[in-house]
Parts: C-alpha cells; sequence; structure tokens
C-alpha cells in the first residue's frame, strides 16, 4: 500500500485526503498557468477541482487563498462575518511546481507528486437553450457528473439552512431579501450536460440532488422528470439524494426509472448538535422519516440501496459511530464526507479535527462495510465523499 510521510507519521492516502480536505491547500499561480491547458484545473471554485495522489486517492482541490476572496464577489451572504475566522484558515499544505509536476507539500516539506483529470472543455459549454454547465453541473473524480442543486432548497428559504451548507446560505439571503430563488433546471438540460460528461469525460455515474422541499408531490415531478431524461444514457450509478418524502411509495417509481441508490443524509446524527447545525431537517422532515425512507428502501431492495451521509468532523466520534453502525445494521450505507470548515462556519468553529479523529471514522466504516458487506457507490471515488476510498483499503483486490 503507497503511504505518505507527514511529520514523521505514516498516512495512507484516505488519511492525508481527509487532512488535504479539511484544512485546504495553498496552490502557486503557476500550478494553474502550467498545468492548466492539459489538464483539469481551474481557477473558478465552481469547477471542483480535484488532485489525484498515487495511491489513486481523488482529492478535492480547495485553493485556501483565493476561495474566500472569491465567494465574497460572488455570494450575497453577509462574507465579512467570516473575516474573524480568518485565523483559523491558515493552511499547512501546499502546491507547487517541481521538476515540471505539482508538488504537494507540507510546512514546506515535500509529501508527494500529484495529477490531475485529463482536461476537458465541460466547463466552457452551454446546452442547447444557452444554460452553462459550469455553476449547474460539476466532474467529481474521474467517473462522476454531478448536479449539486437543481432546485433552490425551501428549508434554507424559510430561514433554517444547514449551517455547513455554501447554497443553503445563499438561499436563505435570497429569501431574507424578498429576491426570488434560482429557477429549477430543466430535465432537458440537465439530460444534456450527463450525455456530454459521458460521450466526452468519461463518466460512468450521476448524482442527482436538489434542494429540500416541504412539497414531496412538486419534488417528486423534478426526479421523475430528470430520470426520464436519464433512462436513456448507460449509467453504472444513478445516485439520488431525496427530501425523505412522506409518500415513500414514491421511490419505487424513482427505481424503476434508472435509480440505483437512494439517499435521504442525516448529515448529524446527534440530536442536539442537528437541532443546531441542521435545523430544518429535525423540524421539517424530521429524523424519523428519514429513517423510514431508509430502511424502506433497504428492505425493499436491498443492502446497500439506501444511503445516508455524514459529515465527518462535525459531532464527536461516538455518536457518529452510533449512528453509522445503526444504518448499517439495517442495511443502509452510511457515507463519510470530509467537513470542508474554510466553507462555513459551523457551531462557531471553523477548526477541523485531528488526524486521529479521522483514523477512528476510517477504521469504524471500514469494519461497517465489511461486517455489513456494504459496498459504497462508484468506481475511483468522489472529491470529499471518502467511503469508497475507505472500502478500497478493505478490498485491494477488487481495485
Amino acid at each position: 500500500m503507497t503511504t505518505y510521510k507527514i511529520n514523521g507519521q505514516t498516512l495512507s492516502g484516505v488519511e492525508l485526503k481527509c487532512l488535504l480536505v479539511s484544512c485546504g491547500v495553498a496552490a502557486d499561480k503557476n500550478v494553474y498557468r502550467e498545468l492548466g491547458s492539459r489538464f483539469r484545473l481551474n481557477i473558478n471554485p465552481l469547477a471542483c477541482n480535484c488532485m489525484i495522489l498515487p495511491c489513486g486517492t481523488i482529492v478535492q482541490l480547495t485553493d485556501v487563498k483565493f476561495h474566500l476572496r472569491y465567494l465574497s464577489g460572488m455570494l450575497s451572504w453577509n462574507n465579512l462575518k467570516l473575516l474573524r475566522y480568518a485565523s483559523e484558515l491558515g493552511t499547512p499544505f501546499s502546491l507547487k511546481m517541481l521538476d515540471g509536476k505539482a508538488a504537494l507539500c507540507h510546512n514546506k516539506e515535500f509529501i508527494t507528486f500529484v495529477t490531475f483529470p485529463e482536461y476537458t472543455d465541460f466547463y466552457l459549454r452551454k446546452t442547447t437553450s444557452g444554460l452553462p454547465f459550469m455553476g449547474n453541473a460539476v466532474l467529481q473524480g474521474l467517473d462522476w457528473v454531478s448536479f449539486q442543486c437543481l432546485w433552490a432548497c425551501e428549508f434554507a428559504a424559510s430561514g433554517k439552512p444547514c449551517e455547513f451548507c455554501f447554497s443553503g446560505a445563499e438561499f436563505s439571503a435570497l429569501a431574507s431579501k424578498s429576491k426570488p430563488m434560482p429557477p429549477v433546471v430543466p430535465a432537458k438540460d440537465a439530460g444534456e450536460i450527463a450525455r456530454y460528461a459521458v460521450n466526452n469525460c468519461g463518466v460512468s455515474a450521476v448524482q442527482i440532488t436538489g434542494g429540500s422541499t416541504f412539497n414531496g408531490k412538486r419534488e417528486a415531478e423534478h426526479i421523475i422528470g430528470y430520470l426520464k431524461e436519464l433512462y436513456s444514457t448507460q449509467f453504472e450509478e444513478v445516485l439520488l439524494y431525496i427530501t425523505p418524502p412522506a409518500d415513500i411509495a414514491l421511490t419505487d417509481e424513482y427505481f424503476a426509472l434508472g435509480a440505483t441508490r437512494i439517499a435521504c443524509s442525516l448529515e448529524v446524527w446527534d440530536t442536539d448538535r442537528a437541532r443546531r447545525i441542521t435545523p430544518g431537517k429535525i423540524e421539517y422532515t424530521t429524523r424519523q422519516r428519514h429513517l423510514d425512507v431508509l430502511e424502506y428502501v433497504a428492505g425493499k431492495f436491498g443492502a446497500g440501496t439506501a444511503f445516508s451521509n455524514f459529515i465527518i468532523g462535525l459531532e464527536p466520534f461516538e455518536s457518529l459511530k452510533e449512528g453509522a453502525s445503526y444504518l448499517a445494521e439495517r442495511g443502509i450505507i452510511p457515507g463519510a464526507s470530509v467537513w470542508m470548515p474554510m466553507g462555513r462556519p459551523v457551531m462557531g468553529s471553523m477548526s477541523a479535527p485531528e488526524l486521529d479523529y479521522y483514523r477512528r471514522v476510517i477504521d469504524l466504516f471500514g469494519e461497517l462495510y465489511e461486517r455489513y458487506n456494504l459496498e459504497p457507490a462508484g468506481c475511483c471515488g468522489l472529491n470529499v465523499c471518502m467511503e469508497k476510498d475507505i472500502w478500497k483499503l478493505q478490498n485491494p483486490a477488487a481495485v
């Protein structure tokens, strides 16, 4: 197994990924200048850049050197509040050019060389109707095209966004100023973007995500429209992130139209923290409805077809362990998305956990996947989520 050295410690690729995602990276301008024409490396954060470690692990490249500067010019929510957290946003990781290659360093000490996915014009394109790909979909790793927010989050617009969510903060700010929400991305446009990703970018999996809604029937109409548009495209995985519907049987139709997995993400298991961090989910859809839908899907369509994301780093290890174990025992995959503190403060903090915390999480999730025979979606892994990376550690012969 390929390993990496930091301060005398030996890290796996997944452990290094956790630190890189949670701390961010300060990338030298020369990296973009010299490699941007040959690789998928864009100075716009909306392009969702990623690095590839020598072990094959996919890692989000969040360049903290321009991250806040870009957001302050882009988002309408009060970025000035973030300035008081600036002292917490320094990163020991940097990326610079060395011998014609991108060198990853920690406190200026060389760790390893990294590579990037091959260049594509994906982010320069528009759909036939004129909708830009940039800002509406992202390429993640080597095998995913992801639609992050196909329709606005009504929980956020009502004043109860999830604390860690970029989009939720924007929707909440728009509502507070009585401004209209962004329009729903038309199914035809989403289908055109997805097909281009499959035919020209080597993509094999699609992730469909929208905002949380009060009207389950209206959300179902959106989802069904997207699934019908994508039905003829050959995806190995079609992962749906949905608001848990009161009418659980709606999930039957989603699977009939090509969905392979359905996620109703809890994000945080500790209920006291969840009330503060994910207030809309707790108040409007409730913890119980999330669990009811997840258990129904896993029970009817089989272990591994239901999925719930956890934002790793937002709660104590013991409560995370309780939640992940509860789901895995019922055939529901507990996902592991590393918290990106440089995005938004959560419970008044932008400080990430230490390495030991991530190591305990990796061991726990690996043990749960093995014990309950749960294989997360995808092939190469996602930028921020590490569940597939953990599974690959447990199953090296399958890689």
